[in-house]
């Protein structure tokens, strides 16, 4: 089944901004939430979705990449997971904190069960940005980067625990474990109940009695990983990529974050792109445009053959099909525009301005436009449209 438009899971406009984008979702995840629909697969899946469009919506860089690439852009994740699709249960309710001002506004009325493992709090590592810088070959077929990142890794001598030893976890005594804390506060409406994270042990259930001595109770250091980037072809100057996962590690066992992938273009020495189709100014001398010949001229793919018709004049744009870069996610691929200039030798022998003299007066060689010969600006806006 498509999916769904993740304005119209949310309701609102693509103009919303960041606030009405958070009621919306607010709204959607209190009607469908699974404690007030127990065993409604239906309303599971909607409070998913709506999950799913905000956590798309809510980011202003994954913002950006749906409204340009619509639902394809999840085929940008350099790991071909994407975003959205692969939340599960954690992943949503950790999101509470930022809506609700802590816990699922659900736990003070259906026993806590708004977010699994008793509430405890999720914790998420910062995410990486890295640039990565491709040349043209690279960007039209798609290139494998292998990327050396120094970044926050899992401490391996406690397994990213931060305690020194399994028998230096003790269970956090103001919370119980749950990772959170109830409160009772009598109001003229009578006893209002609230939750709120834990603050002894920052809502992780449990305390470390003792820490280990390499991350001294982080859980995490700093390390070097090698990252493997599949970049898919028709990436373009600026667009961003997102590896699930691979951004910095979480202290004691928490969800890592995400690298983010800036593309960079390297210039190429004779060919210049725009969009999807790909210039190249080719310069011929007068006399092989008057009597016409055969040119090799670089492309993406290597050199190719073109055909220099008798009298072609400068200006004239030749276009091979098919020989440009492709559109991100689609068969579309651009074409290679040719542009004709005519070179003129600056310098000549006695020889050559003689025999130049003595054609400079047949008609031939007058300019002599026709009627119906076009100028270079009107044969391009005839082209492109």
């Amino acid at each position: 089944m498509a999916k769904r438009d993740y304005y119209d899971v949310l309701g609102v406009s693509r103009g919303a901004d960041a606030d009405e984008i958070k009621k919306a979702y607010r709204k959607m995840a209190i009607k469908y939430h699974p404690d007030k629909n127990q065993g409604d697969k239906e309303a599971e899946e909607k409070f998913k979705e709506a999950a799913e469009a905000y956590e798309v919506l809510s980011n202003p860089e994954k913002r950006q990449r749906y409204n340009q690439f619509g639902h394809a852009a999840n085929a940008q994740s350099a790991t071909g997971g994407g975003y959205g699709g692969s939340m599960n249960m954690d992943d949503i309710f950790s999101q509470f904190g930022d809506i609700f001002g802590g816990g699922s506004p659900f736990e003070g009325f259906f026993g806590g069960g708004g977010r699994q493992g008793g509430g405890r709090r999720v914790v998420r590592g910062s995410n990486l940005r890295i640039k990565v810088r491709l040349t043209l070959e690279e960007i039209a077929n798609g290139a494998e980067k292998k990327i050396k990142v120094n970044k926050q890794i899992l401490c391996k001598t406690c397994d990213g625990s931060g305690a020194k030893d399994k028998s230096s976890f003790q269970t956090c005594k103001t919370c119980g474990g749950a990772g959170s804390v109830r409160r009772v506060t009598n109001t003229i409406l009578g006893q209002m109940q609230t939750t709120s994270t834990c603050p002894t042990c920052n809502g992780e259930g449990s305390v470390v009695t003792s820490k280990c001595n390499v991350c001294h109770g982080e859980g995490v250091v700093r390390g070097e990983e090698t990252i493997t980037i599949n970049v898919p072809a028709g990436v373009s100057e600026g667009m961003q990529l997102s590896m699930s996962g691979k951004g910095n590690a979480a202290p004691r066992g928490g969800v890592p974050g995400d690298l983010i992938i800036l593309i960079e273009e390297v210039p190429h020495e004779t060919l210049k792109r725009d969009g999807n189709n790909v210039i190249y100014d080719l310069h011929v001398s007068f006399i092989d445009a008057a009597l016409g010949t055969s040119i090799e001229v670089p492309t993406i793919d290597g050199k190719a053959k073109i055909k220099i018709d008798p009298g072609t004049q400068g200006g004239k744009i030749l276009r091979l099909k098919g020989k440009g870069v492709p559109e991100v996610n689609s068969y579309h691929r651009g074409d290679q525009l040719i542009h004709i200039n005519i070179w003129t030798p600056k310098a000549l022998s006695r020889e050559e301005r003689e025999l130049l003299e003595k054609l400079q007066s047949s008609p031939n060689f007058k300019p002599n436009p026709g009627k119906n010969e076009k100028s270079f600006f009107e044969r391009m806006k005839e082209y492109f449209e």
